[in-house]
């Protein structure tokens, strides 16, 4: 173990509920040894003065893809275009500094925000890149627009589409080409990239979430080879149904994360109970309930978390159902114990609420989702209609209910702001789903350690992990926290600023 100087932190404010008055902390190995008045601090080897500054346990983002963050950071950002032509002119911008038999990697393009939704062609992508292959994910990183070099990679398989729209098993098809094009440097100094962004932000423990569609083998060590090495922790998670030896094999926390029982409501493929409102069909179903039952317990007789990625409503009573199946075989209380979660769970009723809370089902969530898409008029209302857009994401509901929640933020599907999904959840665009902000944050913190199976830590106490985040909260502090929502007048407050990240005592991030 890396020894540490023993270091007081002094004059600040601490979020803690072990002493809410304490100005002064001391950290010795690794973990909180006393909190007080700096009046009656212990000597240490080393003093770092906080200047009034607000201390917080830190953030933990339950669900991430380090390359893809990595590659957007330095990449063709796409999210403020607004039309084919711009997206074309964005592509050809970007591709005249790249080699020649480079993929040029591109994300977040969202033709919902288009007034004409048409997006361009895979031969009209060509040109634009003069001939390179391209790769470009689609906000929710369910599908995807390829140039025509890359089609062929993808042909004869479900989702496929001449067009260069790409679905299902042929966006993931097309997808292992454009991330196997990246070299193993090219691959690790984007998840560096990645991790070092989520530091700065006050993160100190990431979820990775991996598996066959999404990442790779190589890509998934690679990221966890670098947890914890003067960047956040990294917890695993490999999502193949059946998997769940592989998973420990390689290091995963569990079998879970990205395990498709759907697809995503922006690319019409999250598996609804009724049909979509501005497309054909009701999505697509990947699980079944009884494989969903076998692979939960292939898990609990391996001993790693079980879980599953499930955004519509008839994805969700199918994993569920699922659950109820592995219950009926070693009961209730085994499955409880086993820590099992679902991500995203975007459309669930009070039935689906309630199920979650028997089987004690962790909900990884994405309040930035439901200010990205939420609300009358955007995509969600698209896809869903009205009624059910202002039903989904029933965060606060969830918390209100009992269902354990971690927050992530599912990057780069929305951006590592830990903040902004405090505030989403607390103030969500369904005024029905609001949470205290104080909740909103224990999910974003201590829920990504629980998730994770380490409940010790995420919390300011004596004994426990010294992982924290320092802050300039110019917006004024209410309750221990820093304010976030509007006053009264519409008034939005500055975010806060991380000054220091530090992971069971040792700084990841000094700004």
């Amino acid at each position: 173990m890396t020894s540490h100087p023993v270091t007081l932190y002094r004059g600040g404010r601490f979020y803690s509920a072990a002493d809410p008055r304490a100005t002064a902390m001391l950290v010795r190995d690794g973990r909180i040894d006393w909190l007080g008045s700096e009046a009656d601090a212990p000597s240490a080897d080393v003093t770092v003065g906080l200047g009034g500054a607000l201390v917080t346990p830190a953030f933990v983002d339950a669900h991430l893809h380090a390359t893809d963050t990595g590659l957007t950071a330095g990449g063709l950002d796409l999210s403020g275009v607004r039309s084919a032509g711009q997206l074309l002119d964005a592509v050809r911008a970007f591709a005249a500094g790249r080699p020649s038999g480079a993929v040029v990697h591109g994300h977040g393009w969202d033709e919902s925000t288009w007034a004409d939704q048409t997006p361009p062609g895979a031969h009209e992508l060509t040109r634009a890149a003069d001939g390179r292959r391209v790769y470009l994910s689609q906000a929710s990183v369910h599908s995807a627009l390829v140039s025509a070099p890359l089609l062929g990679s993808a042909a004869d398989t479900p989702g496929y589409d001449a067009s260069g729209w790409l679905k299902e098993q042929a966006h993931h098809a097309a997808r292992a080409v454009a991330l196997g094009s990246l070299t193993a440097q090219e691959r690790t100094a984007a998840q560096r990239t990645a991790l070092a962004a989520a530091a700065a932000a006050g993160v100190a423990a990431v979820h990775e979430c991996a598996g066959p569609g999404t990442s790779s083998e190589a890509d998934f060590a690679s990221v966890l080879a670098l947890s914890g090495a003067g960047l956040p922790e990294v917890f695993g998670y490999w999502g193949e149904l059946g998997g769940a030896a592989k998973a420990r094999e390689l290091g995963a926390v569990g079998a879970a994360g990205d395990l498709y029982a759907d697809g995503a409501l922006g690319s019409r493929t999250a598996s609804l109970r009724e049909p979509y409102v501005d497309g054909p069909g009701c999505g697509e179903a990947f699980v079944t309930a009884e494989q969903a039952a076998g692979h939960l317990l292939d898990c609990m007789s391996v001993g790693v978390q079980g879980g599953f990625h499930a955004i519509g409503d008839a994805a969700i009573a199918t994993v569920l159902e699922g659950f109820a199946l592995a219950a009926g075989t070693v009961g209730v209380d085994r499955v409880r114990a086993g820590g099992h979660r679902i991500e995203h769970v975007e459309l669930a009723d009070k039935a689906m609420i309630a199920g979650m809370v028997e089987f004690g089902v962790t909900a990884s969530v994405q309040p930035g989702f439901d200010m990205l898409w939420g609300g009358p008029d955007r995509m969600y209302a698209q896809r869903l209609g009205v009624p059910r857009a202002l039903a989904s994401n029933p965060v606060g509901a969830m918390h209100a209910t009992g269902v354990a929640l971690a927050f992530g933020s599912d990057s780069p599907v929305t951006a590592m702001d830990p903040w902004a999904m405090v505030a989403g959840a607390a103030a969500p665009r369904n005024p029905a789903y609001r949470m205290s902000v104080r909740a909103a944050f224990a999910a974003a913190s201590r829920g990504g350690w629980r998730a994770a199976g380490r409940p010790d830590t995420g919390v300011l106490s004596p004994g426990a992990p010294a992982t924290f985040a320092v802050w300039d909260a110019p917006g004024g502090v209410h309750g221990g926290l820093p304010v976030l929502l509007p006053d009264v007048d519409g008034v939005v407050p500055p975010r806060p600023v991380c000054r220091r990240t530090v992971l069971r005592g040792e700084t990841i991030f000094e700004g």
